[in-house]
């Protein structure tokens, strides 16, 4: 206010110069306007601008040089806020290209050279030591391992690889060594494929139309009506001013973005980033909502689901965990981690322990001769469909223990207030097996099943969601989540463990490990929504009001102008509602704990 102040102070003492410069400066800013408004227009979208060009020219064409100085200010001043509002964050393939696979060990004459994993060509023989990351897709030709493939395909489990496996870039190496054979460069492997997929899905956005531009058309006809009539009678092209002045958009152009920047405001005081403001438009209108099952709905985690021992009355269910988890006290592969985390502290001692990478242990218990591993390795036939490790003692079988991935708690009731909140149509798309994706599916009410789904299946089935079925939501957390996320109209990240390509394809970010909270960004989104629109409505009908006392000619232009201050006020605070919580009259279960 103190430089319109000064503005208007300098212009009393040089009004011809204060005329020159403010007809150069609207005429300026009205053309850019022009041409972005038919841009828009092209594009088959209509906006707010006509309204804000013609009541601009038309304050200027009259000689009410300052009244059209006062819009102007307005008007820029609620474009740069809804530019704010509608701001993307910025390098959404940064963590994406963070993990790509950079350097492979080739094999050359018999001795093994450092490269770039760009440079490795099809046939080329590699070597894959532990705990690396697979850098291009090939075949094991000798060697044998556990490669943790949840990154590309959701499933949860290591997978055991062996001479004529098949493994994928991106894919990580357990505790043994494999040799593999190129079948594919860099470029042309699994994880450049999702790189591009994320590219893709950015570069082709969902189409949305802004909620100020579904109120522009019938505004605008309004006020040209309101106009035009008053023209008519009064025979006064100042009229037609006078009326636009005090029609120019501010409401729709301000409205919307405060509303907006205040609901993204009360997200991210509940551990949820919101990064634009066209992504709590979706959320609030969203119909289907699409998640990944591990590491979303789950844990993410293998844990102890049971422990069988074979004879009972021989070894019971308490003595054969302990004596595993005592053999597998010492190595660091996951399932032995699970082992000992469900067993405790209080473990006997384990003596000769001898690890076979990638099949099992063999360790001295209590005096006896204990293995604990793969069904082979113990020399047992496996236990069909479940993870799990065998275990003998003095070469007899003793039982086995399977591991499973664990619900979220709060997985059902999330599903629950997500169909309260409208959100009626719940699918689950996993790359897990079949059965295990069902079980989670009907343990935590979701209504469809996509299982064992590569990263293009997923991204397919959210493009073929029925139009009658959108906004869609999809929910994930790992790289094989990275397109889909990105296809989805509002895609949510679970990144409470970090940025990962995951969080950065999204457009939502949950900071916090805690699936409830995306039933609670939408409710806030659906509120934020409706503030929204309940501000643009009253803007307007304080714009129609004045319009009608314009039209008879009691209101100079620039007191219009002025007028819209107190317009632009009673919008704002309408708006900035929704940065607080309403207090609920619903029955919608968003305390799932």
């Amino acid at each position: 206010m103190g430089i319109i102040a000064a503005i208007l102070t300098w212009g009393v003492h040089e009004p011809k110069a204060a005329q020159w410069l403010i007809t150069g400066a609207a005429l300026i800013l009205a053309a850019i306007m022009f041409w972005e408004m038919i841009k828009t227009l092209m594009s088959g979208k209509f906006g707010v601008d006509l309204l804000a060009i013609t009541a601009v020219v038309a304050t200027i064409a009259v000689g009410e040089y300052w009244a059209g100085l006062i819009v102007l200010l307005m008007l820029t001043g609620g474009d740069a806020l809804e530019d704010y509002a509608a701001h993307k964050a910025n390098g959404e393939l940064r963590s994406l290209l963070a993990g790509n696979p950079t350097k492979a060990h080739v094999v050359v004459d018999g001795q093994v050279q450092n490269v770039a994993a760009d440079a490795v060509r099809v046939g080329d023989m590699l070597v894959v030591r532990p705990g690396e990351v697979v850098p291009v897709d090939g075949v094991v030709v000798s060697g044998n391992s556990d490669v943790d493939e949840s990154s590309l395909t959701g499933e949860s489990r290591p997978v055991p690889k062996e001479k004529g496996a098949k493994v994928m870039s991106g894919s990580v190496n357990g505790d043994g060594a494999l040799t593999m054979k190129a079948e594919a460069t860099a470029a042309n492997s699994q994880y450049q494929g999702i790189v591009a997929l994320v590219k893709e899905s950015i570069a082709k956005p969902a189409p949305f139309v802004r909620m100020a531009d579904r109120y522009a058309v019938p505004f605008t006809l309004i006020a040209y009506i309101i106009a035009g009539v008053a023209w008519y009678f009064a025979g006064d092209p100042v009229r037609f001013a006078e009326v636009l002045v005090v029609a120019s958009p501010c409401p729709l152009i301000l409205a919307a973005p405060i509303a907006l920047v205040s609901g993204m405001s009360r997200t991210s005081r509940n551990g949820i980033v919101v990064k634009t403001g066209a992504a709590i438009e979706k959320l609030a209108a969203a119909k289907t909502a699409a998640f990944d099952k591990t590491g979303t709905i789950t844990r993410g985690v293998l844990h102890v689901d049971g422990v069988h021992p074979a004879r009972p009355e021989w070894l019971d269910a308490d003595s054969l965990l302990h004596i595993a988890a005592a053999a597998e006290h010492h190595s660091g592969h996951i399932l032995a981690r699970s082992l000992v985390q469900a067993a405790g502290n209080d473990l006997p001692a384990a003596k000769d322990v001898t690890e076979k990478t990638g099949a099992g242990v063999s360790a001295t218990v209590n005096d006896q001769h204990v293995l604990v591993g793969k069904a082979k390795f113990v020399g047992v036939e496996p236990e069909s469909d479940v993870t799990a490790v065998y275990v003998s003692i003095d070469g007899a079988y003793a039982g086995y223990i399977n591991f499973a991935d664990e619900v979220r708690p709060e997985a059902r009731a999330t599903m629950t207030a997500l169909h309260a909140l409208g959100v009626h149509n719940l699918v689950m798309i996993s790359g897990d097996r079949k059965p295990i994706a069902a079980e989670v599916a009907q343990t935590v009410g979701i209504d469809e099943v996509y299982a064992e789904q590569l990263p293009l299946d997923k991204i397919n089935i959210i493009r073929e969601v029925p139009k009658h079925q959108r906004p869609v939501i999809m929910v994930g957390d790992g790289v094989n989540d990275a397109p889909s996320l990105s296809a989805a109209d509002a895609g949510i990240a679970m990144g409470a463990h970090g940025a990962t390509a995951a969080s950065e394809s999204a457009d939502v970010v949950i900071l916090r490990d805690d699936l409830s909270k995306v039933a609670e960004a939408v409710s806030i989104s659906r509120d934020t929504m409706r503030i929204a629109r309940e501000s643009v409505l009253i803007g307007i009908g304080i714009c129609i009001v004045l319009m009608l006392i314009a039209s008879t000619g009691i209101i100079p232009a620039i007191v219009g102008a002025m007028l819209q201050e107190v317009v632009d006020t009673v919008t704002i605070l309408a708006a900035l509602r929704a940065r607080n919580p309403r207090q609920r009259k619903s029955s919608v279960p968003l305390d799932v704990h």
